[in-house]
């Protein structure tokens, strides 16, 4: 039996923002992986009183095993691959399989965001958020998008992740901001949680009406 370390993500999300507190008034925007990480970043972005934007890598996974992840790529196209793995699939069917994890991401930016317009992040400190990282590539996707838009500053900031994949990531950016990072895994992200349920695309859309209500009252 694994020990629970969050109750839930709400739980989880306040504990992340006991070790981000620094960066307020640093001119922060959290970026949530959605759907799982969106709650915690509501709970970040709230003691912050910042805004609350997303980032939306996909996961390519191998066509005989979709869960399992081969690369990962955001609506914008940034591209994070295991190459010895992409290797070995139909270079046509990948091609395939980008567009659609693309058009999907997209799509989903539609759906939760509506017609807002992404935060601008040149000159900001920009705080990547999600619920857990298990292989890491989605992550390394969001950064690499993130990277692209100039902010000053780039934090990850998750529950917990791999002792390896913490290190490497760590590498990539300014600060990793992490619960634990244990050298054994429990393979998966939701071992980590009492209650870790599927997160709606309705809850997204909610708690990010929230936020921007929120601050725009500011």
């Amino acid at each position: 039996m694994a020990d629970v370390y969050f109750k839930d993500r709400e739980d989880a999300g306040r504990r992340l923002t006991e070790k981000l507190i620094q960066y307020k008034g640093q001119n922060p925007v959290v970026l949530a992986l959605p759907r799982g990480g969106v709650v915690l970043g509501a709970e970040v972005a709230g003691v912050l009183n910042c805004p609350l934007d997303l980032v939306i890598p996909r996961k390519i996974g191998h066509p005989i095993n979709p869960e399992y992840a081969i690369a990962a790529v955001t609506e914008g196209g940034a591209l994070v691959a295991n190459e010895s793995e992409v290797a070995t699939v139909d270079p046509e069917w990948f091609e395939r399989e980008k567009a659609v994890q693309i058009a999907e991401a997209k799509r989903r930016r539609r759906v939760y965001l509506k017609d807002r317009k992404a935060v601008d992040l040149t000159g900001k400190t920009a705080i990547i958020i999600d619920d857990g990282i298990a292989t890491g590539l989605t992550m390394m996707a969001a950064i690499s998008e993130v990277k692209a838009k100039n902010p000053v500053k780039i934090i990850i900031a998750v529950p917990v992740a791999p002792a390896d994949i913490y290190h490497r990531i760590s590498q990539e950016v300014d600060d990793f901001v992490a619960i634990d990072a244990p050298e054994y895994y429990l393979g998966s992200v939701g071992a980590y949680y009492q209650k870790f349920p599927q997160v709606s695309d309705e809850e997204v859309v909610g708690i990010l009406y929230q936020n921007l209500r929120k601050t725009n009252n500011n």
